[in-house]
C-alpha cells in the first residue's frame, strides 16, 4: 500500500511538472519581452540602427520597430505553442516566420512560413531571421532578404539604451 502512494504522488508531481513546462514558443516569446525597451547599434556598413521593442494588446504581443530602416514593424504572436513573426516590410508585403528557440535560450531563428501581399516566391522579401543574445544588454540581428532566387543577409549588434 505504501508503494502504491509514493507511485501515485511521484506520478502526480511528473504531471505538474509536465504541465508547468513552458513551450519552445513560450520561451521564445519571453525572451522577446524581456527585450522591451529601445536598442542601438550599427549595420555591418556602419550606419546606425535603432530598434524599439513594446509589448501591446495586454502584453499578449511583442511589437518591435526598426528605424531609419524606413520604420518597419515586425509582431510576434504566440499562436498555440508555437512563436510567429509578422514583419510588416517597406517592400509592402507581410512575410510571417516560426520560431525556433536553441536549448540554451541564446538563438532565436525564425523560418519563413508564408507571407501576404506577395506578387510571387520570386518577388524580394524577408525569409530568414536569427537573434542571438550575448547577455541581457546585448543582442544582434541578422536578416536575410530573398529576391530572385538570390539572398542577401544583413546583421546589427545592438545594446540596450532603456
Amino acid at each position: 500500500m505504501r508503494r502504491v502512494r509514493y507511485a501515485v504522488v511521484l506520478m502526480l508531481v511528473l504531471v505538474a511538472a509536465a504541465a508547468s513546462a513552458q513551450s519552445d514558443g513560450q520561451r521564445a516569446f519571453n525572451q522577446l519581452k524581456s527585450m522591451a525597451g529601445t536598442w542601438e547599434g550599427k549595420t555591418s556598413d556602419g550606419q546606425t540602427v535603432t530598434m524599439t521593442y513594446s509589448l501591446i494588446s495586454g502584453g499578449t504581443t511583442v511589437m518591435s520597430e526598426a528605424s531609419p530602416h524606413e520604420s518597419m514593424v515586425t509582431m510576434y504572436t504566440l499562436d498555440g505553442n508555437r512563436l510567429l513573426m509578422t514583419h510588416y516590410c517597406a517592400a509592402g508585403n507581410q512575410p510571417r516566420m516560426t520560431a525556433a528557440i536553441s536549448p540554451d535560450g541564446k538563438t532565436l531563428e525564425f523560418t519563413f512560413l508564408d507571407a501576404t501581399n506577395l506578387a510571387s516566391p520570386q518577388a524580394g522579401h524577408m525569409n530568414h531571421a536569427v537573434f542571438t543574445f550575448a547577455d541581457a544588454n546585448h543582442y544582434g540581428e541578422s536578416w536575410t532578404w530573398t529576391q530572385g532566387g538570390q539572398s542577401k543577409t544583413e546583421h546589427f549588434d545592438l545594446q540596450r539604451k532603456n
